[in-house]
């Protein structure tokens, strides 16, 4: 975890993430690839990088929207939606008759977002500012939660899970793909302002995810490393071999159905 108060730590992500959202750098960019090729390397494919390129921020450490199994008309909500990418990804996936919800805490994202919805019609999309420890969004109106390479970045990530299981419908269900600690930090890394929003020092482990998930209430949890994300998370620093550290994963986990009587 974190060596950074609570908010020094929102701080330096949101700042952060408002640079990229202007043009900087991604979370994790190596400076190696552009965009694309960084984005097909997570687990896109080619269709998925034609739906709003301009959303493509090369941001996160999977494709949560290839382990959500997202069926026509069901609402979506994704936690940190940044440029929407995964957000019009959803979209396309839910219909005309579904809707996307995006959630991100940094005002040039969701601006920079907005415009994306607004220059592709995206109708069935929209973007709301706001912290993933306190979603606005009401209680029990979503059917899936996505979320890339951003629970990492929260002070209280069990705060977050608690959130997700609010808005969840009964049945619904979370997909999301992060990075997990597999040994402890660098000191060194530990309270770096840059090793935080570089997607590092706020890692959590997976015993960690698995008890904050069930203690929020969800079921049939999941957390499972990602084959070869060794390879990419390898190249986030130049002065230490993260992939002795960390691994991208999926994590999942579902809302009890409500009973029947």
């Amino acid at each position: 975890m974190s060596g950074l108060d609570p908010t020094e730590q929102r701080r330096v992500v949101r700042e952060r993430y408002g640079a990229i959202a202007e043009g900087g750098g991604g979370c994790c960019d190596d400076g190696r690839e552009d965009d694309a090729k960084r984005t097909e390397r997570l687990g896109y494919d080619a269709a998925d990088l034609d739906v709003v390129p301009e959303a493509n921020l090369g941001l996160g450490c999977g494709n949560p929207t290839a382990i959500a199994s997202l069926e026509t008309g069901e609402t979506v909500l994704d936690l940190g939606s940044g440029g929407g990418f995964d957000c019009f990804l959803a979209a396309r996936e839910v219909g005309d008759s579904g809707r996307v919800i995006g959630v991100d805490m940094t005002p040039e994202m969701v601006e920079r977002a907005r415009e994306n919805t607004a220059e592709n019609d995206a109708s069935n999309v929209e973007f709301r500012l706001g912290e993933i420890e306190h979603l606005p969004v009401a209680d029990g109106t979503v059917d899936a939660i996505l979320s890339n390479c951003v629970i990492n970045l929260s002070p209280d990530k069990g705060r977050v899970f608690e959130e997700a299981f609010r808005v969840l419908r009964p049945g619904g269900r979370l997909a999301i793909s992060d990075v997990v600690l597999t040994a402890d930090v660098p000191e060194t890394l530990r309270g770096d302002p840059e090793s935080l929003a570089g997607c590092v020092s706020g890692a959590a482990t997976i015993d960690e995810l698995e008890a904050m998930l069930g203690s929020a209430g969800f079921e049939a949890i999941r957390v499972e490393p990602e084959e070869g994300s060794e390879a990419f998370v390898r190249e986030w620093s130049d002065g230490y071999d993260l992939s002795d550290v960390l691994v991208s994963a999926r994590i999942e986990g579902r809302k009890a159905a409500a009973e029947t009587t």
